[in-house]
Parts: structure tokens; sequence; C-alpha cells
């Protein structure tokens, strides 16, 4: 009996040494990819090649975030897809919560699922988490790279708030923390239990959320916080509960203590949110090439209604994994979609007024436009011209026409920041100049 308690207390011991030594290798990596990357940043602005650098650095990390996150999210869609999935009536053992026959690249599978875990644990057994881990690391630096590092332009706002860049960030920090902070908090109470009330609960708290960042941050960073709160909240998930509720029944299972049961259940219900959640994050991750969304005035309710359409589709495809078809959630999500279409659609710019000349749209490109979109900018922030686009020759103007009513005239999401300090009577010069028709020889 003593000897088995030893061994318990030293289980316990190597337990709590790996958790230890887990957190101080998150953070070593997180310190020593910060670290890294503003020493290159320096080195960059020393030798004057800031914006290339920047460049390069933001498509290496991006390029890894993404891939990371298509690892992720893969795994996660899988294995909900396995519990949806699993035969439980038919010929199971008693130890088994299911089984599945599978087939897939000319090779068939078969998988099993335990009640709880088998009487023996394999010697081989693969952990689901560093995808999580390094998705969530690459997106840190993609904020630092993209949103701390040029904050005064992208960040901040000015016609949305005065905030300065510091307190900016410290707004984005803040809510990462204190959002993740809500939701655990949330679970931890007897609301869990109430799928449909904790659902709404949580929905409610993200469009508040996404309500206070549209106050202080320029449109674009808004959207993108929320997407990096979401995102956290998913890796919390799997850092905090479900692999540590994993570790638990492993060790338990080792040293012959009873299962608990619940720490099972714990970690699928966190999984399960993370499922629900991936939809509206791969959404926020795309809306930066569409400011049609979080260029809206009402951009957070933009993102309300995408995030419920979102989940609606992904509530269907989890039921209809189950052998439940609710065809009603899809005419649901396509109503919500187009009603977002139409409710974000832009006010017709009036044509009448004073003829304007393209002499007049020439100076208001060349002085508030120019420094970025060139082939050889003058802004530091950019190596070459930004998003591809040049605006240098009539031609070229006129070409990028229906691009500049909707970025500048329209949603007003262009210069960011609005850096180059562009007025209201000439954006209004350049969607009268195309509503117009565009002519150049004015």
């Amino acid at each position: 009996m003593q000897e088995k308690k030893e061994q318990q207390e030293l289980e316990h011991l190597r337990e709590s040494l790996d958790q230890i030594t887990m957190y101080r290798k998150v953070t070593i990596w997180l310190a020593v990819l910060i670290v890294l990357g503003y020493g290159i940043y320096i080195a960059a602005t020393f030798s004057g090649t800031e914006a290339h650098v920047l460049e390069w650095m933001n498509l290496v990390f991006r390029w890894a975030h993404v891939i990371l996150g298509i690892s992720w999210i893969g795994a996660s869609f899988y294995f909900i897809f396995l519990e949806n999935s699993l035969n439980r009536t038919e010929n199971l053992r008693d130890e088994l919560a299911g089984n599945l026959w599978a087939i897939h690249g000319g090779g068939f599978y078969y998988v099993e699922k335990y009640k709880v875990a088998p009487e023996k644990i394999p010697q081989h057994l693969h952990w689901f988490k560093y995808e999580a881990y390094f998705t969530w690391l690459t997106g840190c630096i993609l904020l630092v790279l993209v949103y701390y590092i040029n904050a005064k332009s992208v960040l901040v706002d000015p016609a949305v708030s005065d905030i300065s860049p510091l307190n900016a960030i410290l707004l984005s920090v803040g809510t990462l923390v204190a959002g993740w902070f809500c939701y655990d908090f949330l679970c931890k109470t007897k609301l869990l239990e109430k799928k449909k009330t904790f659902a709404l609960t949580g929905f409610s708290i993200v469009i508040l959320i996404s309500f206070f960042l549209s106050q202080f941050l320029s449109g674009r960073a808004a959207f993108m916080h929320v997407g990096a709160l979401l995102g956290t909240i998913m890796a919390g998930n799997v850092f905090f509960t479900i692999i540590p509720s994993q570790k638990a029944l492993v060790k338990a299972a080792k040293l012959g203590l009873p299962l608990d049961p619940t720490l099972g259940k714990t970690a699928g219900l966190r999984s399960l949110h993370n499922n629900y959640i991936t939809l509206p994050v791969i959404f926020i991750m795309i809306s930066g090439h569409f400011p049609t969304t979080y260029g809206n005035a009402f951009n957070w309710a933009v993102l309300a209604g995408l995030t419920l359409a979102s989940v609606a589709v992904r509530h269907y495809i989890n039921l209809y994994e189950k052998g439940r078809n609710a065809f009603w959630i899809l005419p649901f999500s396509f109503i919500a979609l187009i009603s977002l279409v139409i409710v974000t659609a832009p006010k017709k710019t009036e044509i009448g007024g004073e003829p304007a000349s393209f002499t007049e749209v020439s100076a208001v490109i060349q002085k508030r436009c120019q420094s970025c979109h060139a082939q050889k900018p003058s802004d530091p922030e950019h190596a070459t011209a930004a998003g591809g686009v040049i605006l240098e020759s009539p031609d070229q103007i006129r070409n990028m026409a229906d691009r500049i009513m909707v970025r500048v005239v329209q949603t007003k999401t262009m210069p960011q920041g609005n850096k180059t300090e562009i007025t209201e009577e000439e954006r209004e010069l350049l969607g009268r100049w195309i509503s117009q028709g565009s002519v150049l020889n004015q």
C-alpha cells in the first residue's frame, strides 16, 4: 500500500514537472520568436531595408500561420466528424463507446473509441497539441508585425478615435487576456450545462467586445482582434483544459486508478466549442481583403451576422454527420448572407454637381495615395506598391476607379489610418469624378 502511494506521489510530481516544462517551453518559444523578430527588424532599420524585411517576415509567418492553422482545424473537424459518425449500438465490446469503418485514399481504416481509456495505455500515443500552440504563436507574431509595429496607421484610425498607438496596443493585449478569462469563467459555472443559454451568452459577449473595439480601433483591426480573441480561446482550451484532462486520464490508467469520465466529457465539450468557433475565425482571417465588411459604419453588426450564419452552417454539418438533416438551417444562413449584402450596399453616389476634372483628381491621388501606390513608394513601410496597386499614370488611375470608389469614397478604409490626411472634400471629389465616368481629358 505504501509502495503504491509513493508511486502515485512520484507520478504526480513527474506530471507537475512536465506541466512546468511545457509552460516554460511555450514561453521560451514565444520570447525567442519575438526577440528574434524584433532583432531582425532593428537590423533592417539600420540597413535601410526595413520595408523589404518586414514584407518577407509578414509573408513567412503568415504562411506558417495558415499551414499550422489548416493542420489544427483539419484535425478538429476530423475528430468531431468521428464523434458524430461513430457506430454506438452494433457489435460493440463493453469498453467501447463506438467504432467506425472508413475508406480514404484507396485504403480501409477502422477506428475505435473507448468509453474512458483502455486497460493498458499503448507505448506510442499521438497528442494533437503542437498544431494549436504554434498556430497561436505565429498569430501573435503577426499581430506584432502587422498591427503593433505599424500601430499609428493600421491599428489606429483618427476618424474612429484619437487613442494613442500605445494605448491601442494595451487595449489589444488586454482584450485577449480578459476575453479568455471571461470565457473560462463561464465554462466553470452551471451555465455550461444549459447549452443554448451558454451559446447565446457567449455570442452576446463576443458582439459586445466587437462593438467596444470598433469604437477605438480601425475597422480592420477591430475585426482582426475579435478573430485573435476567438483564436486565443481555442488555443487556451487546448493548453489549459483539453491536454491536461487527457494527461490526467493517461496518468490514472497507468497507475490503475479509477478513471474520471468527467475529464473526457470536459475535454470533449471544449473541443466542440472550438469546432463551432472555427468558421467565424476563418472568415475574420480573410476579411482583411473585403473592406465592405470591416469598413461599414456598423461593422460590428456585420460581424455578428456573419458569425451567426457561419455557426449555423457548422451546426448543420454536425447534425448531418449524426444522421439528422436539419434542412432549414442552410436557407437561414443563405438569407442571412443575402441580407448582409443588401444592408452593406453603398449609397448611390450622386453624379450631379460641378464636373470633376482629372487634373484635380490627379493632384489628390499624387498627394494622398502615391506615397504607397507607386512603382517606388516613398512610404518607408512599403518596399513595393501596396497591394500591387500603382496609381501613377492616368490609365492606371482610371483602371482602378472602382477600387478607389470602394476603398477611398464609400468605406473610407484608404489611406490606412488616414495617414496622408485626405479630406472629406477630396473624397467627394474622387467619388464625383468616378460617378461622372472617370473621364481623363477634362
